[in-house]
């Protein structure tokens, strides 16, 4: 690699004039010694502590671990804060924050004199978030995830985040679950610092980081209570400090081979279908061609590895206990791109060629997979012209080719008030349909696409439905559940024109979804639509105005593409008298 002859952030500070005495006279103020300023690397340790987010209030310790790893590769580290996003207890969804906190980052980088960055990243929307801010400054970046739970026990069995608060729901309506069960059940799942211990969407996203080859090895899976994990953030801070010295921006770690990588560990882990809209998003800020179609021309011929809930039965502890993510690149062999760069500065290739597997039955072979269908799908048809999404491996074989009865839904709220009324004519045949919970929709595309069932149906011991949403849903859910549908309904997509009984046919393997509707009604029907009002002033209005659909990453239209790391009016600094 060619080494980097000059710093960035020497422009803040190795000159005598105005400007540069002031950026250093402040910083005095952290009793900093003279030699931090003589051509040290100073790296951003960007961290999204918050009590508001639980699983990421470990990050104190977390930043602490990593500022001596910069200290002892000879570099300067400066904390800064950015908003944090907690998935349990944000409204109305954080996905509406997602960009917003991608531009908080990318501008808190490109401001300050910083030569490279770690990202502390863990609940679901921090990780793309994080990676989304950087990649549009593209300087060399490191991410450091805060690592899943231990896994839940209650009462001699494993529980899953997410997966069980649903099944566990479902109990107590039907009368197999007590309220006091339910309460004591919330300090057996949450037991320990760290994201969800499923294949959730923290889980799949610090997976997909790691298959992208833009963190640390084993970033995946080390517990937030394991102390590798510290050393794992520990050795980050010292890779970073090298990776600026050999000028390793993330534009040479995030090339298609690399997100070609992550598409398909994506279906072999099972991971969230919300790994497919941030993977797209992403790859619009590098400017990687990326298109919804890729996701399933690259892993139609791939099975699913890891029987981790909610396809499966284990939990991430257990991941890691069997190898964790390297385990299962090896496996992929040649399915993988080796030539792919990463963060550590090996290939990946070199990075898994000898990743042991330590448990068969977490992690299996192509020879043995866990399950024949992997965990993406996209579909296509006149209801999702711009294409739907499908998790195959969470979701029920009887159902994947189905044609049933349209029950609508206009919003969650209509959702609410009629889904358990005894008038709603629905029964297993039918399918449901959730619309207006789109990006513009919402506004903020919430995870309400795993619709709950109908009581009466659950008491007769029905436990799926077809559903399907312009909604995404959480990584830790399960069922046949449609998501993404793209154009969604606020924005005048097929979904839109649906109207009870109208008959809906799902076809997995063909990857089709179609509405069963002469086109000269559905034209009828789009004539009589209209649009709904506008948002009032404020962020929400914004993200209404310029987000763009699901199928192309719900980004924003203007945060498309790299930006740099050049400092806007950078004159200003360099052109300030020299003091006398």
């Amino acid at each position: 690699m060619n080494k980097q002859t000059s710093l960035r952030s020497q422009s803040w500070f190795n000159t005598d004039n105005l400007k540069t005495f002031i950026h250093r006279s402040w910083l005095r103020i952290e009793s900093l010694p003279d030699d931090v300023f003589d051509n040290r690397p100073v790296i951003g340790i960007c961290n999204t502590w918050s009590e508001l987010t639980p699983c990421n209030s470990h990050f104190r310790e977390l930043a602490d671990h990593v500022r001596k790893g910069v200290l002892e590769a000879g570099g300067t580290p400066f904390e800064f804060p950015v908003m944090s996003l907690g998935e349990p207890l944000m409204r109305p969804s954080t996905m509406m924050f997602r960009n917003l906190v991608s531009m908080d980052v990318e501008e808190t980088i490109r401001a300050n004199p910083l030569d490279g960055v770690v990202l502390l990243t863990g609940c679901d929307k921090t990780t793309p978030a994080l990676l989304m801010g950087a990649a549009s400054v593209d300087l060399p970046a490191i991410v450091v995830s805060g690592g899943p739970m231990l896994n839940g026990q209650w009462r001699g069995q494993k529980i899953g985040s997410g997966t069980h608060s649903y099944k566990f729901v479902d109990m107590v309506r039907t009368g197999q679950m007590t309220t006091t069960e339910y309460r004591e059940v919330e300090s057996c799942m949450a037991r320990s610092h760290g994201h969800c211990m499923t294949m959730g969407t923290a889980s799949t996203m610090a997976s997909l980081v790691e298959a992208l080859g833009a963190s640390l090895p084993q970033n995946a899976a080390i517990p937030a209570a394991d102390a590798r994990r510290g050393r794992l953030a520990r050795e980050s801070g010292r890779r970073i400090v090298e990776m600026v010295r050999d000028d390793l921006t993330l534009s040479r770690i995030l090339t298609r081979a690399a997100f070609e990588n992550a598409i398909r560990t994506l279906a072999a882990i099972g991971g969230s279908t919300n790994g497919v809209i941030h993977l797209l998003a992403l790859a619009g800020r590098v400017g990687v061609p990326l298109q919804l179609s890729d996701f399933d021309s690259l892993t139609r011929s791939i099975p699913l590895l890891v029987n981790l809930m909610p396809s499966g039965e284990h939990l991430m502890e257990d991941f890691f206990y069997a190898g964790g993510l390297p385990a299962v690149l090896h496996r992929l062999g040649d399915l993988i791109d080796r030539s792919a760069m990463t963060v550590s500065g090996k290939t990946m290739g070199e990075q898994v060629a000898e990743a042991p597997c330590w448990d068969g039955n977490v992690i299996r072979d192509l020879s043995n997979p866990f399950k024949t269908v992997g965990g993406v799908a996209i579909l296509k048809g006149n209801l999702a012209t711009g294409g739907a999404v499908i998790k195959p491996s969470a979701a029920t074989p009887e159902l994947m080719r189905h044609t049933g009865r349209a029950v609508v839904f206009d919003g969650i709220a209509d959702f609410d008030r009629r889904i358990n009324s005894d008038e709603l004519e629905v029964d297993e045949n039918s399918v449901l349909v959730l619309r207006g919970c789109g990006p513009r929709g919402y506004p903020g595309m919430p995870e309400v696409g795993n619709m709950p069932l109908p009581q009466r149906l659950l008491q007769r011991g029905i436990r799926d439905l077809v559903r399907i949403s312009d909604a995404r849903m959480s990584g830790t859910a399960f069922g046949t559940v449609v998501l993404h549908a793209s154009p969604e309904g606020a924005a005048g997509g097929p979904i839109a024109l649906v109207r009870t009984g109208d008959l809906i046919e799902l076809d997995v393997e063909k990857r089709r979804l179609w509405l069963n509707v002469e086109e000269a009604e559905l034209e009828r029907r789009k004539a009589e639509w209209t649009p709904p009002p506008p948002k009032p002033s404020g962020y929400a209005r914004l993200y209404v105005e310029h987000v763009l659909q699901a199928d192309e990453g719900a980004d924003f239209d203007f945060l498309r593409g790299c930006r740099g790391a050049a400092i806007p009016y950078a004159a200003y600094a360099t052109a300030t008298r020299p003091m006398e």
